[in-house]
């Protein structure tokens, strides 16, 4: 496969990873977290280091309405719930085991 065709396909796989995680906003990033180590803030800051690796300066409230398809505030505020005591205590479980990153 060529340069290209990878890029293509690699870019058409995170589009598809965005709408995928558009379609389940009742998957709360806490969840992510617990479950898979990354959320979708993870996946903005991703997008905007990759960016900067490229000489292209993205800021990380534009990274996050892309990767949230609106703005962060109004995604919060309609669709996040409070995490629960379980979540957090998972949460804090897993991030002092994981590498930083």
């Amino acid at each position: 496969m060529d340069k290209q065709t990878q890029t293509e396909i690699e870019a058409a796989v995170f589009r598809r990873l965005l709408e995928h995680l558009d379609s389940r906003k009742d998957v709360q990033n806490i969840e992510l977290m617990n479950l898979a180590g990354f959320c979708r803030n993870c996946l903005s800051k991703w997008y905007v280091a990759a960016a900067q690796e490229r000489g292209v300066e993205v800021d990380y409230e534009a990274a996050r309405e892309r990767v949230y398809g609106e703005p962060y505030a109004a995604w919060k505020e309609k669709h996040q719930a409070e995490a629960s005591a379980e979540q957090l205590a998972r949460f804090n479980e897993t991030q002092s085991k994981s590498p930083k990153g």
